[in-house]
């Protein structure tokens, strides 16, 4: 019987997502594995996902180590499935493409290594070893050998990657020249732990805390979304009463009925939702000078994990489902997100996201836009403020639930006339008769 292999890829967790960090390996070479075995746990910004075996047979290799960066497509594992004839050839991952093997450095980003650069791993005079990307940033930024040796590798064996290299530039970005000249001779600006990393303008007593993989990627995309879209944020104050009557009335039934406690979110959704429908140019991404106006309304939910970080799972086709709907996927997309169970189809495809810092209690604040969208909703605290109201014996003042909502949205294709237009839209929905 002829034996087939079966290369296992890094799918696509999400859009504008390119790479992933593997956090855990379930199996080791050698072991046998059924179709839907867990494989490894990769995490990107927005998930963390347990990747399933697509078909049994017996792990032969594994191209990547544990706290690995790698891209999408690349090929992670090779299976040994049996007879050939029994698996289509064209079988694949979700991936776009594959990648080329070789060294997990090499693999990381999509930067061009000259063709003039010597393409082999070399060791440096204290026996580290450094890959080609790495010696081309190196060479780029003009990183000396000295300061090369005061970078902590996280890759495998201790090796530097070109995380471990992006990391240090922007370190020293914020460096004064005295502490990037204390860099390259290797003297460290204050003590510290072993491992631990330079700091600028720190005391001996001052504790370092290095970001783990997530938060890295979580300030990546914040700091490449700021650099990226033109932000303007626009704000509304909304009178929620009816919405908070409706939901004292109905809540009880509601929680009999479908199981599922009934919060403002569904609502917030539904009224985006519409919107969105009133105002397509809203549900939109910039691409060059191109504007994609997007033909589905998926609305993502920023939710808090307890380790501190975040992720955005996505009611996808949001407008087509009625408020008990919109309530249930909500409530099932959060506990699968603190349970980290969400799946890569879960947090795909998001086309606006709202986050809803009220549940803190905080009553305004400015979002950063998820890219690559072009707005993100800002929902603020429902609280009792004194308001004017109109009546027909004249003007009176009443106890009201306020609740302030800010836009944030991409001014290079979003103007304020739009953007305010869009947000007072939402506000009519959630002020509107229930």
């Amino acid at each position: 019987m002829m034996m087939s292999t079966f290369e296992v890829k890094l799918p696509k967790l999400g859009e504008s997502i390119t790479e992933g960090t593997i956090m855990k390996w379930a199996v080791k070479v050698g072991d046998t594995v059924r179709e839907d075995d867990v494989l490894f746990e990769v995490a990107t910004e927005k998930v963390s996902a347990e990747i399933p075996s697509p078909v049994a047979g017996k792990i032969t290799e594994i191209r990547f180590a544990e706290n690995d960066i790698v891209p999408v497509g690349a090929v992670m594992a090779v299976i040994e499935t049996g007879d050939s004839d029994s698996i289509s050839s064209s079988k694949t991952s979700d991936a776009e493409e594959s990648q080329p093997t070789g060294s997990a450095e090499s693999k990381i980003s999509s930067e061009p290594v000259p063709e003039s650069a010597d393409l082999t791993e070399k060791k440096d005079k204290s026996g580290r070893f450094y890959s080609p990307l790495v010696r081309n940033i190196a060479q780029t930024e003009k990183i000396t050998d000295a300061e090369l040796e005061t970078i902590s590798g996280t890759g495998f064996g201790g090796r530097v990657s070109k995380a471990d290299v992006l990391q240090y530039l922007e370190r020293r970005g914020a460096s004064s020249p005295a502490v990037s000249k204390a860099k390259e001779s290797g003297v460290s600006e204050i003590s510290a732990s072993p491992g631990s990393h330079e700091i600028s303008g720190g005391t001996p007593s001052d504790t370092v805390v290095e970001m783990d993989r997530v938060r890295r990627i979580i300030a990546d995309h914040m700091v490449m979304s700021k650099n990226v879209a033109a932000h303007i944020t626009t704000m509304v104050d909304a009178d929620v009463t009816r919405l908070v009557q409706w939901r004292d009335r109905v809540k009880d039934d509601f929680f009999r009925r479908e199981g599922v406690k009934l919060t403002y979110m569904p609502a917030i959704v539904e009224a985006c939702a519409k919107a969105l429908i009133d105002f397509p140019r809203v549900n939109a991404s910039v691409d060059g000078y191109n504007i994609i106006l997007k033909k589905h309304i998926n609305i993502g939910i920023a939710v808090a994990l307890d380790d501190g970080n975040l992720i955005v799972p996505v009611v996808h086709d949001a407008d087509k489902l009625s408020v008990n709907g919109l309530a249930v996927a909500v409530d099932s997309l959060a506990e699968k997100a603190r349970k980290n169970k969400l799946a890569p189809d879960d947090i795909r495809g998001g086309t606006f996201t709202i986050t809803n810092f009220g549940t803190f209690k905080n009553i305004f604040g400015t979002p950063i836009i998820n890219q690559p969208q072009s707005a993100i909703l800002g929902v603020g605290y429902i609280e009792k403020r004194p308001a004017v109201m109109e009546t027909p014996e004249g003007d009176m003042i009443a106890v009201r639930r306020k609740m302030y909502l800010s836009l944030s949205y991409d001014h290079r294709i979003i103007d304020g006339a739009l953007g305010g237009a869009f947000l007072q839209r939402i506000a009519d929905y959630l002020e509107a008769e229930r």
